[in-house]
């Protein structure tokens, strides 16, 4: 099926967006750094355009499951970035009352069922959430999000068969990013695409660059697809990593030639020039979104920084119903 090409203001709506998601995610980093962020802090800067591309089709009542690696997944699906960053500073105004953190953020109340810290964690629980929407007979649909070393793991396996031979409403989502934690995709994975391993369960596969036009294009058949009871599909975006596997991992199993070619490979300004190009940004225009955006980002900080810590006495509230 051929999807309907955006208009004008969703293709100013998609750049936004990615920049919303590399500001927070710079911002963030910046304050881990800086010791306000406890735990582990993992960025996807450089892969913008995977979240914005797949949740321009979703509705608040679809579901997502993301990776450690979530935050632009749950920026693209609408979350608040008030709460949000309260919840990343470990804070009680936060949307889990500040026990989530960055690799558990969740909002129920839009679907975003929560990042996973287990590699190929979410995947069965996206492919669970699809299964009840086909059983209630609604018309949601489930995405699940991970990267190529998830593949390996054997929940992938199970839930791709079980989606395939129950025809459920998900499409997975592999941001096949070259690492799997330190290690290369040369040294882990037998296949260049992870798209052969959706072709062993007679899934459709597609694989694209990391350009938002392409994966909004692919994830629109998909999703449509899933919706009319067409069954799942796997969406493969290549999309190479700029930063370590958490903010401070030093790289040194990498080489800085191959981090250079990773970083000259801007989503974000490839899709600006050609905004540009086609006359439908204006260089104003960039400059008013980046500042626009920037407002935003410092009032979701200055929020977080404002509210307040749980209280010890609160630590076993909602444990037990």
């Amino acid at each position: 099926m051929l999807m309907k090409k955006p208009n004008k203001k969703q293709l100013v709506e998609f750049y936004k967006m990615m920049v919303r998601i590399r500001k927070v995610e710079q911002k963030l980093m910046d304050v881990f750094s800086a010791g306000e962020i406890l735990g582990f802090l993992h960025v996807s800067i450089g892969q913008e355009a995977a979240p914005v591309g797949v949740c321009a089709h979703l509705k608040d009542a679809d579901y997502i499951s993301t990776t450690h690696r979530g935050h632009g997944w749950a920026v693209a699906k609408g979350i608040d970035l008030n709460p949000a960053m309260a919840e990343l500073f470990g804070k009680k105004e936060g949307f889990c009352l500040g026990r989530a953190g960055s690799m558990h953020l969740a909002d129920t109340a839009i679907g975003i069922m929560g990042a996973n810290g287990i590699v190929g964690g979410g995947i069965p629980i996206a492919t669970g959430a699809a299964f009840a929407a086909r059983y209630k007979k609604t018309d949601q649909v489930a995405i699940a999000t991970f990267g190529e070393g998830a593949t390996s793991e054997g929940a992938f396996h199970e839930a791709l068969n079980f989606a395939a031979i129950k025809k459920l409403p998900i499409v997975y989502v592999c941001e096949n990013n070259a690492w799997a934690e330190f290690s290369p995709r040369s040294i882990h994975l037998p296949i260049e695409s992870v798209t052969a391993r959706a072709l062993a369960y007679n899934i459709e596969a597609v694989s694209v660059s990391n350009n938002v036009l392409e994966i909004f294009d692919a994830a629109g058949e998909a999703i449509q697809k899933a919706r009319n009871g067409g069954g799942p599909t796997l969406l493969e975006v290549k999309s190479e990593r700029w930063y370590g596997h958490y903010v401070g991992d030093a790289q040194q199993y990498r080489g800085k030639e191959s981090v250079a070619e990773a970083m000259g490979k801007d989503c974000i300004l490839d899709f600006e020039k050609e905004l540009i190009k086609d006359k439908i940004l204006k260089k104003q225009d960039i400059e008013n979104v980046q500042s626009l955006v920037d407002a935003e980002v410092e009032d979701a900080v200055s929020f977080a920084r404002e509210c307040s810590y749980p209280q010890e006495s609160e630590m076993l509230d909602g444990l037990y119903v």
